[in-house]
């Protein structure tokens, strides 16, 4: 048994490795939306959480090597391999061949990109507040290729049909939506309370 990181850890951790402060608030906003699904699901927060501020602790200092790192330095510390498994599962078919398995893995691997989607959506509106964001807007978005051309939609697509194949109330706007509320509850420390505008 290795060490189940608290939040304090795997924010310590998160900040040892990357000072840029677009990867911390991405982190910040994973987490969010990783605690709301513990939640939701009656599941471990501290645990999801964690794993969401982890997931993409090597991206600053070694993006060549993503996931690689992670697992690496994860290992160094000695924190447990179902940490790890998790962190390096959601880069499943980019940087590592590690699969999802577990319902925490899949909504990572899920939500991951939608975060990303959904952040650059709300600072394009010029209230810049998610409390006031809704999942019509994100969905035409979605459909807009254009639109933050680098988030990979199909692997949304694909993270959702893993949850629905193991959750049918699991859909696409269900997702989303608790992503959303998810987000909300981080708002201030992500920069979409508005505050800033």
């Amino acid at each position: 048994m290795g060490v189940k990181p608290t939040r304090a850890f795997a924010y310590d951790l998160l900040t040892e490795f990357n000072d840029n402060e677009a990867l911390i608030k991405h982190a910040l906003a994973v987490e969010g939306a990783m605690r709301r699904f513990a939640r939701i699901t009656g599941e471990n927060e501290e645990k999801w959480g964690s794993v969401g501020l982890l997931h993409d602790l090597d991206y600053q200092k070694f993006p060549n090597a993503h996931c690689v790192k992670t697992a690496e330095i994860m290992k160094e510390r000695g924190l447990d391999d179902e940490y790890i498994h998790a962190a390096v599962s959601h880069g499943y078919g980019i940087c590592s061949d590690v699969e999802p398995a577990l319902f925490m893995e899949k909504i990572l691997y899920t939500i991951d990109e939608l975060t990303g989607l959904i952040n650059a959506s709300v600072i394009m509106r010029p209230d810049k507040n998610i409390n006031n964001f809704e999942f019509k807007s994100l969905n035409k978005k979605f459909k807009q290729p254009s639109f933050a051309a680098g988030v990979d939609r199909a692997l949304i697509e694909r993270g959702v049909k893993m949850l629905t194949e193991a959750n049918p109330a699991y859909t696409f706007e269900y997702v989303c939506n608790e992503t959303i509320n998810g987000m909300r509850e981080v708002a201030g420390a992500i920069g979409l309370d508005g505050a800033g505008n």
